[in-house]
Parts: C-alpha cells; sequence; structure tokens
C-alpha cells in the first residue's frame, strides 16, 4: 500500500475520494484545494492523498522522482512501462477494497487524479470491478486505450467521468486530452469535458466546478 496523507470529514465518513498526485509532486499537492472545493458538510468526504513510490524516470534523464509509473517517451500519448501502470492500479485497488471494507460504499468512492496521476485513476476507475461513484480526471490522457475492450469491468460500463484541461497546457497537450475523451465516448461511456484558460495546472474557476460536480455526484 502507497503512504498517504488522510484528511477526514468532521463527522464519520460516508464517502472517499482518492485524489491522485503528478509526476514528480506528492499528496500534499492537492490538500490546499479542500476548502476551495466548498463541499456540503453532510458529504462527510475523506480525502486521501496517495504518495506516489520515488523511482527513476527514463524520460527525465532516469531521475529518481515520485511517479505513478516509468515513461520511455515524451509522445503526445506517453509512451510509458506498463507493466509499472498495471501494478500501480492493482495497489489502487487495494486502497479502494480497504475503505469498501471499512464500510464506504464502492458508489460513494470518487478517483481524481492530475496529469500522470489522472492516467492511473481512468486505467484504475475503468476496471475495477465494482461501481464506484466516478472519474475526474485533470490535465491528463489514457494509456492503454487499446486494453480497455477487452479489460474493462462491466459494473463500471455507466461510470460518470469528467475531464478538465488548459488550453495553453503544452506539458499535456488539449489535444491528447481531447483524443482521450473520444476514445472514452467511442467507448460509450458517459463523459463530459471542460477547457479552461491556463497551463498545466489548475485554476480557480475549475476548482470551484470541480466543487460543484463533486457535491452533485456524491449527493
Amino acid at each position: 500500500m502507497f503512504d498517504a496523507v488522510y484528511v477526514e470529514p468532521k463527522k464519520a465518513a460516508n464517502a472517499v475520494v482518492i485524489w491522485l498526485h503528478g509526476l514528480g509532486a506528492d499528496g500534499h499537492d492537492f490538500e490546499p484545494v479542500i476548502p476551495h472545493l466548498k463541499l456540503v458538510d453532510d458529504l462527510n468526504v475523506r480525502f486521501i492523498f496517495p504518495h506516489a513510490p520515488v523511482q527513476p524516470v527514463t524520460c527525465n534523464n532516469n531521475i529518481a522522482m515520485r511517479s505513478w509509473y516509468d515513461i520511455l517517451e515524451l509522445s503526445e500519448i506517453r509512451k510509458i512501462n506498463e507493466q509499472d501502470l498495471i501494478q500501480t492500479s492493482k495497489t489502487i485497488n487495494q486502497l479502494i477494497e480497504q475503505q469498501i471494507h471499512n464500510g464506504i460504499p464502492p458508489k460513494k468512492v470518487l478517483l481524481v487524479g492530475f496529469s500522470q496521476g489522472g492516467a492511473v485513476a481512468l486505467h484504475t476507475g475503468l476496471r475495477f470491478p465494482s461501481p464506484l461513484a466516478g472519474i475526474l480526471a485533470l490535465s491528463t490522457y489514457m494509456p492503454r486505450e487499446d486494453s480497455l475492450k477487452n479489460e474493462a469491468s462491466d459494473a463500471n460500463k455507466d461510470i460518470v467521468i469528467h475531464m478538465a484541461h488548459g488550453d495553453n497546457d503544452d506539458m499535456v497537450t488539449p489535444r491528447a486530452s481531447k483524443k482521450t475523451f473520444n476514445d472514452l465516448k467511442t467507448h460509450q461511456y458517459n463523459v463530459s469535458y471542460n477547457q479552461y484558460p491556463m497551463g498545466h495546472e489548475l485554476c480557480l474557476k475549475e476548482i470551484r466546478d470541480i466543487g460543484n460536480w463533486i457535491n452533485e455526484l456524491l449527493s
């Protein structure tokens, strides 16, 4: 299991948001976003921000940093070590199962990820064997799309997916995220998409929209 930052609600948790950071960041990266989401108190959401393991990243001159999987080549849809991604997804599955075992219904578990973390959220959520609340994929892309037809979980064929991206993002291009959006549509997923005037980051308008989306989804 990955080490993680846990932020508990004032009362017993009824729902869980698992939020995965981007390459080179850590679990604390999006912790300050929580108050700006303005979530309804009675949702009683537990936030879990896992830390990716530190490992060499090929495309960054083998410099060791927190990474959910090795990136071999910075192509538009990244060329990656697929076994790393599969193993990371298995570990996130264990975290979800732990929350379910502790009394959180699977339909109250939301996966969120930014950039590399968003790729993990999509990969994991679409293959998870129980129906989850949704997937929020921020400034990201979908690796292993060609495996989705055979690996997708029937339990999550109706999962709610929302994507958001910056129109000035030069790390993960808007074209890459639009390809992912269109691929998900082709696979007949319930997916929506927003674009914001920003780079590879979050902006306040996006954070407010995310908060509204989570409030509606988990109500």
